[in-house]
Order: C-alpha cells, then sequence, then structure tokens
C-alpha cells in the first residue's frame, strides 16, 4: 500500500485541505485466473493504496446487487455508450470492483497506484473497464488509450463535460462529473448562452484542473472570468444523493 504522508510523487500544487472525500470507484469486467497475481509495478504502482480495497466476484452474483452498473439507467447509458464492450461485459464471467473512499490529500498518488492495478488487471483477463462516476464504459484498449498517457492523463481524462439546453431558449447547462476521484466539487455553469457554449467548456475545463491540483472555492467567491464585468458568483450545494452529480457541487450562474 501506498503511504501520502511523506512527499507525493504526484503532487498538487495549489493543494488547500478541505474536509470533503475523495472516491474512487471501478469495475472490470473479464475472466480471470483463481490465484489473482497483479502485475501492479509494470505501470509504476505499488498496489493499492489504503484506504482502496478490491473485490472480486461472479457477473452472475454481482448482478443480483441493487448498485449493479450493468442495470438500471446506468446501464442502459452504458449500453447506448458502447454496446460491443456492454455486450462484452455482460457475458464475462468475473467482475472485480475497485473501491475506496478517503481524507483529502495533498498528492494524487492514490489515483496514479489504483490506476496503475487497473491497468494490470487488463493484462490478466481484464475485458471491459466501467467508470461509473463518469458513466463510461470501455474496452480495455480504449481504457489504456485514456489513461495510460505518457507523464499521466490530465484531470480533464477523469472527468466527464456535459452540455444541456435551458428551458429558456438559447441558454445551455455545463456541467462536470467525477471530480468526486480528486474530493472537490463538480462544476455547474448554468444559464449559458448558446453563442458562449465553448467559453463555458473551456471555463469548465481549466476550473477542473485548478481544483484536481488542489485548489478549493469558497460559497460566495467571485471568480474573475473574461468579458463578464463582475464574474461569476459560486454557490456551493449538493451532495452524493443529488443524481445529476453524485457529489456535492460548485454552481455559477452565467449573467443575463
Amino acid at each position: 500500500m501506498t503511504d501520502e504522508t511523506n512527499t507525493p510523487n504526484w503532487p498538487r500544487p495549489y493543494w488547500q485541505e478541505s474536509d470533503e472525500q475523495g472516491l474512487l470507484l471501478f469495475f472490470v469486467f473479464g475472466a480471470f485466473p483463481e490465484d489473482l497475481v497483479i502485475p501492479a509495478a509494470k505501470y509504476g504502482s505499488p498496489g493499492l493504496p489504503e484506504g482502496v480495497e478490491l473485490q472480486r466476484f461472479q457477473n452472475t452474483v454481482l448482478s443480483r446487487w441493487e448498485g449493479y452498473p450493468l442495470s438500471g439507467a446506468l446501464g442502459e447509458v452504458l449500453k447506448e455508450d458502447n454496446p460491443e464492450a456492454f455486450a462484452a461485459a455482460k457475458a464475462a464471467p468475473h467482475v472485480i470492483a475497485i473501491r475506496g473512499r478517503f481524507p483529502d490529500r495533498p498528492g494524487l498518488d492514490y489515483l496514479r497506484d489504483t490506476l496503475g492495478v487497473v491497468a494490470a488487471l487488463t493484462d490478466i483477463g481484464g475485458k471491459v473497464v466501467i467508470d461509473p462516476q463518469i458513466l463510461t464504459l470501455f474496452d480495455a484498449q480504449s481504457w489504456r488509450d485514456h489513461y495510460l498517457v505518457q507523464g499521466g492523463a490530465p484531470p480533464r481524462h477523469h472527468v466527464l463535460i456535459l452540455c444541456s439546453p435551458e428551458e429558456i431558449r438559447g441558454r445551455s447547462w455545463i456541467r462536470t462529473r467525477g471530480m468526486r476521484k480528486f474530493g472537490r466539487p463538480d462544476i455547474s455553469l448554468t444559464n449559458v448562452p448558446d453563442r458562449e457554449i465553448d467559453r463555458a467548456g473551456a471555463l469548465a475545463e481549466n476550473l477542473v484542473e485548478l481544483q484536481a491540483f488542489g485548489a478549493r472555492f469558497s460559497d460566495g467567491q467571485v471568480m474573475e472570468v473574461d468579458g463578464i464585468a463582475n464574474g461569476l458568483t459560486v454557490k456551493l450545494g449538493g451532495d452524493e444523493s443529488d443524481p445529476r452529480f453524485n457529489n456535492t457541487h460548485a454552481d455559477m450562474r452565467w449573467p443575463d
């Protein structure tokens, strides 16, 4: 297990301690050997960090669990996203669940080391990886292409950025999912004029990176944004029961 009480190898240069908790959750579907030896060192990982556990299940047994990722609303989203990988996951005999919850930390070694274990599992029988926090299902090669990037995958790769129309014509809602991996609230930009969608998306991406590397928002904080005279005011709220984020969120409303 890794220990981040010493200087982390993947530091968060803007880190400000918070009372938020980080949460990791991955499911790896495949056919795994009885004696599970995970070659995580091949990916620079000493193994799962403290606070993260691995459990192996028969797929048919796990499918009866209320939170089974291939059923319900999440299952429908994943099936539409990648039907072939969804079918492969359904047919797989085994599922390995990796999950953990831990206090806010000054480094991201826990994430790097956990991803190293997931990568190693795709070497020994893992065919499909599900990251429910970003509503995404990957076949093994797609997961590697997304996460096994030279120097480490950037924060944007760990988070989903969504855009949907609002009731007011010509206005859209930009939001993220997945910031819970970093122990930070997700981003919600409401009332965004359609002509500003690209700029709002870039802003969301910048805020994702700031938070991933440790920055924190405070309730009522004003974010300076080019072209917006009085900036955007942050309103913190929500919790994990909110189905839009499954996380707390930082809401900012674009001016009329």
